[in-house]
C-alpha cells in the first residue's frame, strides 16, 4: 500500500517526528535557534591570508541575525594553524573537519553557545582539505578531498558523540574544492575541482543524510565552479562565488527537496572564491575568501536573505583578511 502523502511516523533514530511529503520523509521541528537564544550564531575557524602566505588558528564569530564585526571565539588547539578546513554542526556542538598544513585527518570541536580552543573529536577516514560538509543536526557528512590527489569518497560522524569517522560512500563525481548545504533530509555538494580536464565542474549530487550510500545527480550550477561558499534554510540551498576558472561573484540557488538546475539569486559584493558560508534559518552569510589577480584576501562578510534573491549586502568584517576557513552555525537548514 503506498505511503500517502501527509503521513506521519516517528523515526526512532533521530527520535524526531517526521512527515511524508509524497516523495520522501521530513523532520518537524518547531524549535528556533532565533527565538531561543536572540539569534543564530556563526562561527568562523583558521585560514590563509593572501599574499603573505601566512596560516592562522583563531576562532571567531558572529550573530547572524544581526550585523557587525566578527568577535574572538578562541583557537584551534589540536593542531596549530589551519586552512582549508569544513565546519559541519548540530544546535549545540560545532565540528572543524580536516584541513592542511600538514595534511591532516583530525576532527576537531567546539560548543557553540560558549567561547574557548577547540578539543579532538576523533579522526576522518583521510587526511586532506577543501571538502564540502552537510549535517542534519544529528549526523554530519563530509566529501571531496584535496590530499594533494584528488578522492571522491563521503564520510560521516555522529556529531553528539565523539569517535572516528565512517564511510559513506562516493560522490557522483570524483572532486574537490565543493561548496556543501543541507535540509534536515538531504545533503547537497554543488560544483569542485576534477582531477581530469577540463577540471571543473557544475554538478550537483544530493545524498539522505540519515542513511549511506553514493551521491546521486542533482542537477548543475549555473556555470561550472570550484570552490563556492555555501549556505541554506530548511528550503533552499545558496553557493556563492568561486573559479570557473575565472573568479566569478555570482550566487546561484535550489530548492533542496527537489531535483533540477541552480537558477541566479544575485552577486556578492566581491568577485572571490574560498569564501566560507553558513546560516541561519533566514539569512546566509559568505566569509573571507580570495581573488587570485592580484594576489589578496578579503575580510569580508556578506549576507543574503535565503528565501528571496537579489545582491549580498555588506554584514561587517572578520578580524583579518583570510581565505580557505571554515564555517558552521547553531541556526542552519539542517535542524
Amino acid at each position: 500500500m503506498p505511503i500517502p502523502s501527509g503521513a506521519l511516523r516517528f523515526n526512532s533514530d533521530s527520535g524526531k517526528l517526521e512527515y511524508y511529503n509524497g516523495e520522501e520523509w521530513w523532520q518537524i521541528d518547531n524549535f528556533s535557534a532565533d527565538n531561543a537564544t536572540g539569534g543564530a550564531r556563526g562561527v568562523i575557524a583558521g585560514g590563509y591570508a593572501y599574499p603573505a602566505g601566512t596560516q592562522t588558528n583563531i576562532i571567531q564569530y558572529v550573530t547572524i541575525s544581526t550585523t557587525g564585526n566578527a568577535i574572538d571565539f578562541g583557537d584551534l588547539a589540536i593542531t596549530g594553524t589551519r586552512y582549508g578546513s569544513v565546519g559541519a554542526s548540530s544546535r549545540t556542538k560545532g565540528l572543524i573537519i580536516g584541513g592542511a598544513d600538514p595534511h591532516t585527518n583530525v576532527i576537531q570541536f567546539i560548543t557553540i553557545s560558549s567561547t574557548g580552543d577547540s578539543q579532538d573529536f576523533g579522526d576522518c577516514v583521510t587526511a586532506g582539505r577543501n571538502r564540502g560538509a552537510s549535517s542534519n543536526g544529528t549526523r554530519a557528512v563530509y566529501g571531496g578531498i584535496f590530499t594533494p590527489s584528488t578522492v571522491g569518497t563521503m564520510d560521516y560522524v555522529t556529531i553528539a558523540s565523539e569517535g572516528n569517522a565512517i564511510n559513506f560512500g562516493n560522490l557522483s563525481v570524483t572532486r574537490h574544492s565543493l561548496g556543501g548545504c543541507s535540509s534536515s533530509t538531504r545533503g547537497l555538494f554543488g560544483g569542485g575541482n576534477t582531477p581530469s580536464s577540463p577540471n571543473i565542474t557544475n554538478t550537483i549530487d544530493y545524498i539522505t543524510i540519515s542513511s549511506t550510500g553514493n551521491a546521486q545527480d542533482f542537477g548543475d550550477l549555473t556555470e561550472t565552479r570550484s570552490t563556492s561558499g555555501s549556505a541554506s534554510n530548511s528550503t533552499r540551498g545558496v553557493f556563492a562565488g568561486g573559479g570557473t576558472p575565472t573568479f566569478v561573484n555570482t550566487i546561484d540557488y535550489v530548492t533542496i527537496a527537489s531535483t533540477g538546475n541552480a537558477q541566479d539569486f544575485g552577486d556578492l559584493t566581491q568577485i572571490r572564491g574560498f569564501a566560507a558560508g553558513t546560516s541561519s534559518s533566514t539569512r546566509g552569510i559568505f566569509a573571507g575568501g580570495y581573488f587570485p589577480s592580484p594576489l589578496i584576501s578579503y575580510n569580508v562578510i556578506d549576507y543574503v536573505t535565503i528565501a528571496s534573491t537579489g545582491n549580498a549586502i555588506d554584514f561587517g568584517d572578520l578580524l583579518d583578511a583570510r581565505a580557505l576557513v571554515a564555517a558552521l552555525s547553531n541556526g542552519h537548514g539542517g535542524l
